[in-house]
């Protein structure tokens, strides 16, 4: 797809380059015999952000509305995970729920209230007093069931299940105050927002200052939200998590067929 913003500046560049360049040597260089032709204006650029990821053209089977779709999107979910790993989804606003959360990643919080997912059972734990306390190893086992659920995943049915229910998703990201942003662009930018999610090499310091634990290494603590629940999962639950989001993300930024 044509990025034309990205041709208006690069028009605006050249422009600018020939006309520097004209100024030193023209100044020295004989005048032209013929006379310099009137450039048309390049032309405006759009006022809509480019779509750098298109997702591949809806099919012909209906769709429901957006408030009428958890009945559809769980029975895609279930037919991914299996009924038993429903248990971990909120049966409500499945949608919006995913476009809230997966925008809000990349962020410094992203609300619990709004995330499709029930929270991870069992309490934090972290060794120490708190006066030096360190992020338990144990900590990790809470997530296994659910990194278990993604381990399993097909990220070819996953793709086309996103891409089927799509619609739905590009909705619910507009509704949020985009009215001409592109979902699977944000998917994209969030995925490599995840990708990039550091690994301490040694045990992870916390600080207590209020109620909850935060990250002692400020550079920690001012991870997106996104990044600093990969450091808490553990870095074997980061690394099946971070695998299947390079898939996902491959199948994503696929040319449509």
């Amino acid at each position: 797809m044509v990025n034309k913003p990205a041709i208006g500046v690069a028009a605006g560049v050249l422009v600018v380059g020939v006309g520097i360049a004209y100024y030193f040597y023209g100044r020295s260089a004989p005048p032209p015999s013929q006379p310099t032709p009137v450039l048309a204006p390049p032309p405006a650029a759009s006022s809509e952000p480019p779509i750098e990821h298109p997702v591949p053209s809806p099919t012909a089977t209906p769709l429901p509305a957006l408030n009428d779709s958890d009945s559809a999107v769980k029975e895609g979910l279930s037919s991914l995970i299996g009924a038993r790993a429903m248990k971990y989804v909120v049966p409500e606003d499945i949608v919006r729920h995913v476009v809230v959360t997966v925008d809000n990643l990349p962020r410094q919080k992203a609300p619990a209230a709004k995330r499709p997912t029930v929270a991870v059972p069992g309490a934090f734990l972290v060794t120490g007093d708190e006066l030096h306390a360190t992020l338990d190893p144990k900590n990790f086992e809470r997530y296994e069931p659910m990194v278990n659920v993604v381990r399993q995943l097909d990220m070819q049915r996953v793709s086309n299940t996103y891409f089927h229910f799509y619609p739905l998703f590009q909705s619910a990201y507009q509704s949020l105050g985009y009215p001409n942003g592109y979902f699977n662009d944000r998917l994209v930018q969030v995925i490599d927002s995840l990708l990039a999610t550091p690994q301490p090499s040694g045990p992870i310091e916390l600080t207590r200052p209020n109620v909850l634990y935060t990250f002692a290494d400020p550079n920690l603590e001012a991870l997106p939200a996104g990044q600093k629940l990969l450091l808490r999962m553990g870095p074997d639950n980061a690394a099946v998590v971070k695998g299947k989001l390079k898939e996902l993300r491959a199948l994503v930024t696929a040319p449509p067929q």
